[in-house]
């Protein structure tokens, strides 16, 4: 017997996974708050040099702000007000004659910091430590530090949820992310402040791999495609609100404590979350998952059920080729067709996020405020989803995989040979790959969780999201290649889209196929079954199946 047939007897898809999914939908909408924080607290607006220095005999108090600019900083080819640069001396004769050359007059670097434009933000990281002119590059090195700590946290917490539980691993995540998260809000230093977003994106890991893993392993097969679309427009609603947060929170301290207080009702909530039985009975523990199993059938009103599920029972899923066997990710490349699956998916993953972050940052044209344009991102990622959700289970996930991969593809390829003065057709084609590459990583999400077996699922998605954070850390140094040649990183993006959407239809199928429990079933996949019918007759559960081999799916 498979855990899959008594999950459908107790209710695969009932007020029971409805608890679970709202429980954990609110850390789900805190992860893209902090994923994409960077794009505000570390905002650079508008500044030019302090010009005090200047006004020796106190001239300038006859004189209005735009006076004192005028004859203190040279301008650019745009009219406006250099950044980095000054006159060595006031040139008073600009008010008169009109002339501003820094061609023709000297000019210094800025002596004695900056002056910002408040107008947008009252304080980011640039305006607190003058992350400007030669130290701009530091502000960007944030979010690069933001992901290292989320790819050595998939490393970590893929190890340490498949030994400790998926349930207190999520614990242990929401504590680190908030107290990580309030201390990054104090700190004192730009060095102390960036091993804190390290420690914060280690941290939020572990709510990225353990509220979609929990979803899924208490769900149906029938369901599980929804849970995974679900939990994917849990990111879309909080990549949107962070466009609103960040509007009504102009100053950067308060906006990270903002978008992390939310985790402490998550705090309070988890007390509610089960435990994974697929994992209790992969360590184990029988008695443990009879306890929420039973649960489950209580709260999915099928008590007649819950009396049926005996240890005898339970202990005879078989769930694992050794009980006692604790695995790592060496497991994940011991046998061929584990190694096979990691490779392939490895690959996927990494040209999903590589695709998805090239195309997010590289999208320009619609002429709005930075707050506008970032809900108009977001909110294009829904009806992106809810066309995947459509056809997940119309044409199966390795078709959706590969065809939105390559159809992001083929929108990178048009956007090369479009003129730049058709910035109408490049923009709506830009949405368009966006959305695509939007429907490619909630397939990816959905359809590793369904390749692992059990065992090892945990290590699978934490070498995943490492590949992911590797592609997502490669994107901005792509879009660098711009200075070599204009549309070098388009062809790069778009050959990464293309291969890895190749790579994607080598997977197998996994639509109405019974999640792999050990490794075993990936090595001997004729052992894989569907449940078509399953019912309850003299105490005992009959079950009729299909004999499926998902490579031929």
């Amino acid at each position: 017997m498979k855990f899959e047939n008594i999950l459908e007897e107790i209710g695969g898809f009932g007020p029971f996974q409805i608890l679970i999914i709202v429980l954990l939908c609110t850390p789900r909408i805190v992860l893209p708050c902090h994923f994409l924080l960077n794009n505000f607290i570390a905002a650079v607006p508008p500044h030019w040099c302090d010009v005090s220095t200047l006004d020796d005999g106190r001239l300038f108090r006859s004189l209005t702000q735009q006076q004192r600019l005028t004859v203190s900083v040279p301008l650019q080819k745009d009219g406006k007000p250099k950044s980095c640069e000054m006159f060595s001396s006031p040139q008073f004769q600009i008010l008169y004659n009109g002339s501003n050359s820094s061609a023709e007059l000297p000019t210094i670097q800025c002596q004695s910091g900056w002056i910002y434009d408040n107008s947008t933000f009252t304080s980011t990281l640039a305006t607190e430590w003058d992350l400007v002119c030669d130290r701009k590059s530091l502000t960007k090195t944030t979010g690069t530090i933001f992901f290292l700590g989320v790819m050595m946290g998939a490393i970590a917490f893929g190890f340490l949820c498949d030994k400790y539980g998926r349930k207190n691993t999520l614990l242990a995540s929401y504590i680190m992310v908030i107290v990580f998260g309030f201390s990054s809000a104090f700190a004192n230093s730009y060095v102390l402040f960036a091993v804190l977003r390290f420690l914060t994106g280690f941290a939020l890991t572990g709510i990225t791999i353990n509220s979609i893993v929990l979803s899924i392993e208490w769900v149906d097969i029938g369901h599980r495609s929804f849970i995974g679309v679900i939990g994917s427009l849990a990111w879309s609603v909080g990549n949107m609100l962070l466009a609103g947060f960040a509007l009504l929170v102009t100053d950067w301290r308060t906006l990270i404590m903002t978008v992390t207080a939310p985790l402490g009702f998550a705090v309070l909530t988890w007390w509610w979350i089960p435990e994974s039985a697929r994992w209790l009975l992969a360590k184990g523990k029988v008695e443990r998952a009879q306890f929420y199993l039973d649960k489950c059938a209580k709260f999915n009103k099928r008590q007649k059920l819950s009396s049926k599920l005996k240890l005898e029972t339970l202990s005879n899923i078989e769930m694992l080729e050794k009980q006692d066997k604790n695995y790592t990710y060496l497991d994940l490349i011991k046998t061929p067709k584990m190694r096979q699956l990691t490779l392939l998916t490895g690959i996927v993953w990494y040209g999903v996020a590589s695709t998805y972050y090239g195309i997010s940052l590289n999208i320009t044209g619609f002429g709005l405020n930075m707050y506008l344009t970032h809900f108009i991102y977001a909110a294009i990622e829904v009806p992106a989803k809810l066309m995947v959700y459509c056809f997940l289970n119309i044409i199966g996930r390795r078709k959706c995989q590969g065809g939105t991969l390559l159809l992001t593809g083929v929108c990178i390829a048009i956007n090369i040979f479009i003129p730049k003065g058709l910035w109408h057709v490049r923009a709506v084609v830009a949405i368009l790959g966006k959305g695509l590459s939007e429907a490619s990583f909630t397939t990816i999400f959905l359809y590793t969780t369904e390749l692992y077996p059990t065992v090892v699922r945990q290590n699978g998605l934490g070498y995943t999201s490492f590949m992911s954070r590797l592609g997502v850390s490669v994107a901005p140094l792509i879009l660098l290649l711009e200075d070599v040649w204009t549309l070098f990183p388009q062809i790069i993006i778009c050959s990464v889209a293309v291969v890895s959407g190749l790579v994607a239809l080598l997977l197998p199928e996994t639509h109405n196929v019974r999640l792999p429990e050990t490794i075993d079933d990936i090595e001997k996949p004729s052992k894989n079954t569907i449940c078509s019918h399953s019912v309850e007759s003299s105490g005992v559960f009959l079950e009729t199946k299909i004999t499926t081999d998902p490579q031929q799916q």
